[in-house]
């Protein structure tokens, strides 16, 4: 009888661990997330400190990082007030329940129903019972906090990567040709607020054929989905409809690594790692000698500048390898490219961020490079591809025109305009106060 209303008790005592450990866990997830924001908040407001300067935004971003630090210490007083509780609420629960067995049990032996030695001995076995139970209730909020972290890495590992590799891969062919046959893409809009969304087609039905060893060049106004198109080739993204080749392979059933060891990028947004020149620049191939990396960088035009960095090529460059200028950086990545040596070579503003000396110099060492290659070459500014194979003139996610420099002046038609943009001289009508960019014909 004693067992049973010591039993009987038990599970009074675990209803709070229960109730409090359920709370717990969405406290210390929430308390995760918003350590998360902050530290995005916090990595966002050092890298992007110039634009913080400039706009005199500093008290704006303290402020903002003031809130979002109130709203984690708020979460972490609130799951430390919880786990303050979980001790307290039990040691009362089994107080009672203490209680109720000593009063039942004491009057048991005063009225003979069973011996004061029977009843010490339960006593102290609800004792020893009651330590381990209590140091239990103090575990289940360090396992409710690791839950929630588990929680937190398994959304990950279980997210579907937008991008899989094939169940059965099979080789490419020799040919580097590329060929883009009724290719469609839509990007998602993933913030909560759209509700999943989906943009407009960033590309519609695209047929293109390069050809292998040729150069092309593709052009057209901001948004016209240049890079879109030439980032389905290395299968940072797969199209919605349609399919890409290789040689006459589909690039969706080939192997991503063997794919991309055919492929080197030049980006607009160059990217460097926080290690040295060297390491960054024989990134794409670790077996590389020191000769052919020295080699890459001459052939950049990257070797003077290293030369008079602190360490030489064994400089750190720091995070994002800001402590270059982009002309710099975008030399490095150059480098990089050149050294990888793959047939395949894409070109996204590779010079975007150089001065008109050093552009010229790099484009001779591209010129060199782009040799016997398929390429792919993305330019705004037209003198820069005008002695491509072919240009593909691009708008609204469709090609409208495509043909050799001349040919599409000729057609005064997409190519025309972006030429006229940038090479016409338009004189004012005398008196007229309307800028040349209003009166070109768009």
């Amino acid at each position: 009888v004693l067992a049973g209303i010591a039993v009987l008790a038990f599970p009074v005592g675990v209803w709070p661990v229960y109730r409090f450990g359920r709370r717990l866990r969405k406290l210390s997830k929430q308390g995760q997330e918003e350590i998360g924001m902050l530290a995005a908040l916090l990595n966002e407001a050092v890298l992007g400190n110039r634009v913080v300067k400039l706009f005199g935004r500093e008290k704006f971003e303290q402020e903002r990082f003031e809130l979002e630090n109130e709203k984690l210490t708020k979460t972490f007083v609130r799951s430390e007030k919880l786990r303050a509780l979980t001790g307290p609420v039990n040691e009362a629960l089994a107080s009672f329940a203490i209680a109720a067995v000593v009063l039942y049990g004491g009057f048991s032996v005063m009225n003979g129903y069973r011996s004061q030695g029977e009843f010490i001995a339960f006593l102290i076995a609800v004792f020893l019972l009651y330590d381990p139970f209590k140091k239990l209730s103090r575990v289940s909020s360090v396992v409710q906090q690791g839950l929630a972290g588990a929680q937190r890495i398994f959304e990950v590992l279980d997210s579907e990567p937008s991008v899989s590799e094939p169940l059965q891969p099979i080789a490419l062919a020799v040919g580097n040709s590329i060929k883009f046959e009724n290719v469609s893409f839509r990007y998602r809009e993933i913030s909560p607020q759209a509700g999943g969304a989906e943009r407009p087609p960033a590309l519609e039905d695209v047929e293109l054929l390069i050809e292998e060893g040729t150069k092309v060049a593709i052009v057209g106004f901001s948004g016209a989905g240049k890079t879109t198109l030439v980032d389905l080739i290395p299968r940072f993204m797969d199209p919605t409809r349609g399919r890409i080749t290789i040689g006459g392979v589909d690039i969706s059933k080939v192997g991503l690594k063997e794919l991309r060891q055919r492929i080197a990028m030049v980006s607009q947004h160059t990217f460097l790692f926080n290690d040295s020149v060297y390491n960054n620049i024989a990134y794409g191939k670790p077996s590389a000698t020191r000769e052919e990396v020295l080699a890459a960088a001459r052939a950049a035009h990257a070797a003077d500048f290293i030369a008079q960095l602190p360490q030489g090529y064994d400089t750190i460059l720091g995070e994002a390898g800001l402590s270059l200028s982009g002309g710099e950086r975008q030399r490095v990545a150059i480098a990089r490219a050149i050294l990888k040596d793959a047939p395949i070579l894409i070109l996204d503003e590779a010079t975007a961020s150089l001065d008109n000396r050093s552009e010229r110099e790099v484009q001779q060492a591209l010129e060199q490079l782009l040799r016997g290659r398929t390429a792919i070459i993305i330019a705004h500014r037209l003198s820069t591809v005008r002695n491509a194979n072919r240009i593909v003139v691009m708008r609204d996610g469709r090609i409208v025109e495509h043909g050799t420099h001349d040919e599409l002046l000729a057609l005064s038609g997409e190519y025309a305009k972006l030429h006229a943009l940038q090479f016409a001289a338009i004189e004012a009508p005398e008196g007229s106060s309307q800028p040349v960019w209003n009166r070109l014909p768009l």
